[in-house]
């Protein structure tokens, strides 16, 4: 059993400082940027600064380059990049299609997701 005064050899909470921030971090964070992170993602691994689905929203708001979203702890303004009506058409275009066919595995509550 374990005693006053004693620290556990294993933790179930990650200390902030092991926090490993995303690919993109520090660097441009485009479209093309979120469609490559979202190209590695396993929805079934759980969600981390380099597991996580860039297009997934939480209140509305959009996750940083590491997954975390405004207002949590570590949160960073990513570097974005330009933005245009015809831009945003295109990238519209594409989050259709990433909504019309999802990964498998990635329905809200799995391992990978926030929501």
């Amino acid at each position: 059993a374990p005693t006053l005064g004693t620290r556990s050899l294993t933790r179930s909470m990650p200390l902030q400082a092991e926090f490993v921030r995303g690919e993109y971090d520090d660097k441009l964070y485009d479209h093309d940027a979120k469609k490559d992170i979202y190209s590695k993602w396993d929805p079934a691994a759980p969600r981390s600064g380099q597991n996580f689905n860039p297009f997934e929203t939480f209140n509305g708001n959009s996750p940083d380059a590491s997954g975390v979203f405004p207002g949590e702890p570590r949160y960073k303004d990513p570097t974005r990049g330009d933005v245009s009506f015809a831009i945003m058409m295109v990238e519209r275009a594409d989050l259709e299609a990433i909504a019309a066919a999802p990964k498998p595995g990635s329905e809200p509550g799995c391992a990978g997701c926030k929501n």
